[in-house]
């Protein structure tokens, strides 16, 4: 590696080229099935992964934990990096950095760790149910976050709302002003092409056997496509000029500080749109920027290295029982090799084993920059919002665990597999698929899980087996919610009917309630205890 290689300015060159972001939406608004479009148009893959055809449907790449594939959901969270050479790329192709993340809202939590690692979000809404609950919550921790938000209305193949009518609903419920980039050609259930608000031009699109390939698009001027698609081009004109006389036209001031957001519209299926996509992530998302450490440090993204541990996750490849820590590097260049400092311990971290992931697949990096995010093999010392760095010393701050809703006690079934069950419970609290109780009573063979949705429990029990060839059986506990409180309160606290105190695997005492109305009455009665409340998922 030449001087230059290490040198500021080609850390800001890289920089400059590089956009990390994460795609939210609502359960079965066709998340990965966008993930897939998008590795397509950039020529990651050869054929999309979900499929509709007499054979069925195909899993998505990114989908790779068997309950995924077996539901059609996603339940974890999966970091794709890929080239992408369009019309605003510059003299070297663009390097995007894709974290898919949990559609399901039991999995909030995993996504809030995502979005801690990313620049923008594409929010992903079903043309036809427009927004939905846990969009709008993931939205929120975007708008808390400060983080720019792209919106795109999937499923336009199918029947749905207006656009005006969307555009209004996004704008009275969480008060983002829309500013579509393109107006539809066609009613929804009638998606014909995109009408180009800047160049006033039409994108015909033409369907190909069940979506498994890039749609050809076809450009076609004012004109013809007024001739060719009669009324429904004159009423996407009529749209656009009236979108353009309330103002919603592209401000990239105002969509960098969160006031409003690009739209397009997208048949991710049919792989309509996804360039127009992906050209509006290369033309208007943010380049990855420097953060503040716990001390108010700046880091630029040309100081020496730096990254964040967001995502810890086991079981990816069944023949290799490793465990890999996803990292968004925040500063530098990284080199395959080097010795860093793990921020949370003092210890040194060789980084011999990195890897970047593409589903189950996995190659070597041997160098990476700003923005990228890269699996460091059998970290078993890193967990979620952990901080690596090469001198002068940076810490960033954590990412807080979400106020668990729901309980159970887990234990083995068979006294022979004890030592695995032990192992299981360390590596899935490890990863964060749950946060894990234990008390004297209870002791290690029965620890509760505590999670903000019951699918959690679904997860730890399918890896369990399949992982270690453990079964288990949970038994659901009858607390409704948490607080931390100290040593001090504890023990008043464990005398009190309907409440269990806990340490957290952090060290942190949890204080478990059978109801809201049991915590009312010991925060009456017992006023100098400690009982604070924890980060909701809803925050």
């Amino acid at each position: 590696m030449s001087s230059e290689g290490f040198g500021s300015g080609a850390v800001a060159r890289e920089c400059r080229r590089r956009r990390t972001f994460a795609i939210i939406s609502h359960p079965d608004a066709g998340k990965s099935t966008m993930t897939e479009a998008l590795a397509l148009h950039a020529r990651m893959i050869s054929e999309a992964g979900a499929v509709h055809g007499k054979g069925g449907r195909r899993s998505t790449v990114s989908d790779w934990m068997e309950m995924e594939k077996a539901r059609g959901i996603s339940v974890s969270s999966t970091a794709l990096q890929f080239a992408y050479d369009g019309e605003h790329s510059g003299d070297e192709p663009n390097v995007i950095n894709l974290v898919d993340t949990p559609g399901h809202a039991d999995f909030s939590e995993d996504t809030y760790r995502v979005l801690t690692a990313v620049d923008a979000a594409v929010m992903l809404i079903d043309a036809a149910k427009g927004l939905e609950p846990q969009t709008l919550k993931l939205f929120q921790v975007c708008r808390h976050r400060g983080i720019p938000v792209i919106t795109v209305i999937n499923k336009w193949d199918r029947p749905g709302q207006t656009p005006l009518e969307l555009i209004d609903e996004i704008t009275e419920r969480i008060g983002l002003i829309p500013t579509p980039l393109f107006v539809p050609v066609g009613i929804a259930g009638d998606f014909r092409g995109l009408l180009d608000r800047r160049t006033g031009k039409f994108i015909k699109f033409s369907r190909t056997a069940g979506g498994a390939k890039v749609a050809p698009e076809e450009i076609v001027d004012a004109a013809t496509a007024a001739e060719t698609q009669g009324d429904a081009w004159i009423a996407a004109v009529e749209e656009s000029e009236l979108l353009g006389e309330l103002g919603q036209d592209h401000d990239q001031e105002m969509f960098l500080a969160g006031q409003t957001s690009p739209m397009i519209f997208t048949s991710a299926m049919l792989n309509f749109g996804v360039r127009q996509l992906l050209e509006a992530l290369v033309e208007f998302a943010p380049a990855p920027a420097g953060r503040t450490g716990i001390d108010g440090a700046e880091r630029t993204v040309t100081d020496p290295f730096s990254a964040v541990v967001f995502k810890v996750q086991a079981g990816m490849d069944t023949s290799h029982r490793d465990r890999l820590a996803f990292m968004r590097i925040v500063s530098g260049q990284f080199e395959r090799g080097m010795v860093v400092t793990h921020a949370q311990t003092g210890k040194p971290f060789a980084t011999k084993y990195a890897q970047a992931v593409f589903g189950r697949d996995r190659s070597t990096v041997d160098t990476a920059y700003p923005g990228d995010v890269v699996g460091l093999v059998n970290a078993m010392a890193l967990a979620p919002g952990d901080t690596l760095y090469i001198d002068p010393k940076v810490q960033y701050p954590p990412i807080p665990s979400f106020a668990p809703e729901h309980f159970s006690a887990l234990r083995v079934t068979t006294a022979d597999k004890y030592k695995q069950f032990r192992r299981a419970i360390d590596q899935l609290d490890a990863e964060g698929v749950v946060q894990v109780l234990r008390n004297d009573l209870r002791g290690d063979a029965s620890p509760v899980l505590a999670a903000v949705g019951p699918m959690q429990f679904e997860v730890v029990t399918a890896r369990m087996k399949a992982e270690f060839n453990v079964d288990t059986i949970l038994e659901p506990l009858g607390y409704a919610l948490a607080r931390r409180t100290d040593e001090d309160s504890a023990a008043d606290l464990s005398r009190q009917r309907g409440v269990e105190v806990f340490t957290r695997s952090d060290g942190v005492l949890l204080a478990l309630f059978s109801d809201k109305w049991r915590l009312q009455f010991i925060e009456k009665e017992f006023p100098d205890l400690t009982l604070a409340a924890l980060v909701a998922a809803t925050d």
